[in-house]
């Protein structure tokens, strides 16, 4: 008697967005000095039909929220395992600006290692696989 393969969870999770018809699922990363450029990929991708996902705190910027040193490295650490959680939870990336840092390029390799597809509104800058 042979029994069902056990799904993974990423095929669990791929499985329910499909019974739930929900539309493409996309995480844009890149530098937080790129914000504009994120917020305007972001009404692209949404007009397109996709679901958007991306940074929602910019540290470079200042707010009471991180504004003490010790909090802002706490929040930061917080923060980079929340966008590796929504690189999980999307379909693919879009790398938003012309330059892609230490953080950035730690996001493509992770996306990567997770087969989800990377796409660049810089191509110029892709890091090679």
């Amino acid at each position: 008697m042979s029994y069902p393969h056990p799904r993974s969870p990423e095929e669990q999770l791929a499985h329910a967005k499909r019974l739930l018809g929900l539309p493409c699922i996309v995480v844009i990363c890149g530098s937080t000095r790129f914000m504009a450029e994120m917020n305007e990929a972001d009404l692209r991708e949404t007009a397109a039909g996709r679901i958007v996902v991306k940074p929602g705190c910019d540290l470079k910027s200042p707010h009471a929220l991180w504004s003490d040193p010790a909090e802002a490295e706490s929040l930061k650490v917080r923060l980079d395992e929340l966008h590796r959680a929504k690189i999980r939870l999307a379909d693919e990336v879009l790398v938003v600006g012309p330059y892609i840092g230490d953080s950035t390029r730690a996001e493509i390799t992770y996306a990567r290692s997770l087969n989800k597809p990377v796409r660049f509104t810089h191509p110029e800058v892709a890091p090679s696989s």
